[in-house]
């Protein structure tokens, strides 16, 4: 499976200790934080900015095509199945996040 948004990474550990050294030598809250690394909003927020791109050139690709200044079917297909793949993707994003703050809401303080 293609991963439209670069959520998923190749080089993702894999393993026993998923933390490896970055636990025990790196700065932060509990050796997690690398300075270096984008913060999740950044990285949310230019995942977003990826689907609405994917979602625009579809949608202008159809206009082209109907409008008959395109007639290549199989590139509007394409980049139809695109977006709606980025789309779907960004959307189990945010089921996930909404399901993992409703988690949060119901813990006890």
């Amino acid at each position: 499976m293609t991963d439209p948004l670069g959520l998923i990474r190749a080089s993702a550990p894999m393993g026993p200790n998923p933390m490896g050294d970055r636990a025990a030598g790196a700065g932060g809250v509990g050796g997690l934080h690398d300075p270096k690394a984008p913060s999740f909003k950044d990285l949310l927020m230019e995942n977003l900015s990826k689907v609405n791109d994917l979602q625009r050139d579809a949608t202008t690709a159809i206009e082209d095509l109907q409008t008959g200044q395109r007639n290549d079917v199989e590139t509007v297909l394409m980049a139809t199945a695109k977006a709606d793949s980025a789309f779907r993707m960004l959307l189990a994003v945010r089921n996930k996040m909404i399901a993992a703050y409703d988690e949060i809401k119901q813990i006890r303080v």
